[in-house]
């Protein structure tokens, strides 16, 4: 996930003397992005761009988590060059390491929230397998293992296989439908069990087969990688990059009519037009402040982006304690989370424009956290 040219493990490193900025700013305005929509004052008053698309459909915040999965490509790219994209028993080793610490974080953090709400140590029966985290670490991984197992020029007919074949999936599995016929449903109830699943009509929207259209995700990420680290001209690097993206986002809106763009079960119109979008964005980003030197106004998503998923297990940890330290109010018990809200600032502001605040505020917690890191020119990488 860092910009460096290792692959990340664990601990704690001074950080590299050059860095590409302005993917640390996007990398870091998804995280607070990510960061402020998981965590409104109340879920009942958030406002419409804040929401995710019901089904069928994309809004703002819709677009955080593909944007990072994008990016996360492109850093997979820089990062492998270390190895030459050359197999061997090392590289493996630590993309197979990391990929199980992402993956077992995930599935910590959802222990940790079932087992705190329940009051419950050994919530296993119930405990939701995949998620976020999850998602990441096997997109991650299969994309790592890929780029140095096959030659870079198939890696576009991959991708291209892997979302006909997913849309070939959903077009014959009902896979459009928002109900447990679908067949992601039926996949994820017979393997994980659905104690095991995110509960939302049935449909996981970090399932199984789901699976399959994210790894392609990251693999559009790590193509746009090549083409971007491949020139040295600063201003051909945003050329490509703007050419991919409109081609992938236009591509995305016209095949939507046949396949909608639909985040929950992650379809291949959502994975391309998302990618279109972000590679869009990185390249009017590095124009603006590689190119026009206007930067900063970025050093505030800096601090996110150069410890991004340290940032962001953090704040779903700080999330979960806030949400059930509780203590006596009145005649009642009031957790942290709903004391800021419902007593401070919701009859300040209104429902609405509270929660926002509520969540405005626990972004500005974890960036003077990651600040400090970003100051002190840290990663503490996962």
């Amino acid at each position: 996930m860092n910009n460096k040219e290792t692959i990340p493990t664990s601990g704690i490193k001074k950080a590299p003397s050059s860095r590409l900025l302005a993917l640390d700013v996007l990398r870091g305005i998804t995280i607070a992005g990510m960061i402020m929509v998981n965590n409104p004052g109340s879920w009942g008053s958030i406002y419409a761009p804040l929401e995710h698309a019901e089904w069928i459909g994309l809004t703002p915040t819709d677009l955080v988590f593909p944007f990072f999965m994008f990016i996360m490509g492109i850093s997979t790219y820089i990062s492998l060059r270390k190895y030459n994209f050359e197999f061997s028993l090392a590289a493996i080793w630590k993309i197979l390491k990391r990929t199980i610490v992402i993956f077992a974080i995930g599935l910590g953090i959802s222990y940790l929230s079932l087992s705190w709400r329940t009051l419950d140590p050994l919530p296993f029966d119930r405990l939701r397998i995949l998620g976020v985290m999850q998602r990441l670490a096997l997109s991650y991984g299969a994309t790592a293992i890929i780029a140095l197992t096959i030659k870079h020029k198939r890696i576009p007919y991959l991708i291209g296989t892997l979302l006909v074949g997913y849309f070939l999936i959903l077009f014959f599995g009902n896979g459009f439908e928002y109900n447990e016929t679908n067949i992601l449903s039926l996949v994820d109830r017979l393997v994980l069990g659905l104690n095991h699943m995110y509960k939302d009509n049935g449909v996981d929207p970090e399932g199984l087969l789901s699976t399959i259209p994210s790894i392609a995700h990251v693999l559009i990420g790590f193509c746009c990688g090549k083409l971007l680290m491949e020139v040295k001209d600063i201003h051909e690097k945003i050329e490509r990059l703007f050419l991919i993206g409109t081609i992938l986002t236009f591509t995305g809106f016209l095949l939507s009519y046949g396949c909608p763009i639909s985040k929950k079960v992650w379809s291949p119109t959502f994975a391309l037009t998302t990618c279109g979008l972000a590679a869009s964005l990185l390249a009017l980003l590095i124009w603006f402040i590689d190119v026009k030197g206007y930067k900063k106004w970025s050093r505030f998503f800096e601090s996110f982006g150069v410890n991004p998923l340290f940032i962001y297990v953090m704040a779903a940890i700080l999330s979960i304690s806030l949400s059930n330290i509780s203590f006596a109010y009145g005649n009642e018990t009031i957790s942290l989370h709903g004391y800021a809200y419902s007593v401070i600032l919701q009859p300040l502001l209104g429902d609405k424009a509270g929660s926002l605040a509520f969540a405005l505020l626990f972004v500005a917690l974890n960036w003077t956290i990651g600040h400090v890191l970003y100051k002190k020119k840290l990663y503490i990488k996962i």
